[in-house]
């Protein structure tokens, strides 16, 4: 079952010190990061994400974040099925985190 979280959910996390370690992996193109993001997110495009998932730890959070949440959900559940047991999708992605969150990160 895919685990989702919204962006509110998340910057509280992200801000609380308390948390356990969350990585934020960004699965969007190159240009779509460049154009916005959260920082310290982690960026590996979707389609490299079987060669380069040995690059993602497996013993810490990880929040797969795309532009609306659906490329980020097959991401997630594709690390699921690979063995990561604790993997979230971000629901409504970089839109809902600009939206929600953080207006400064430019939408699309």
């Amino acid at each position: 079952m895919l685990r989702e979280i919204q962006a509110p959910e998340l910057a509280a996390r992200l801000a609380d010190a308390q948390a356990p370690a969350t990585l934020l992996l960004d699965v969007r193109e190159e240009w779509e990061y460049q154009l916005a993001r959260i920082e310290g997110s982690v960026h590996i495009p979707m389609n490299l994400i079987p060669l380069r998932m040995s690059e993602l730890p497996d013993d810490t959070t990880i929040v797969a974040i795309c532009h609306h949440g659906m490329r980020s959900a097959q991401v997630a559940l594709f690390l699921q099925n690979a063995g990561f047991d604790d993997v979230i999708n971000l629901k409504g992605g970089i839109d809902a985190w600009s939206a929600q969150v953080d207006p400064k990160v430019a939408r699309y």
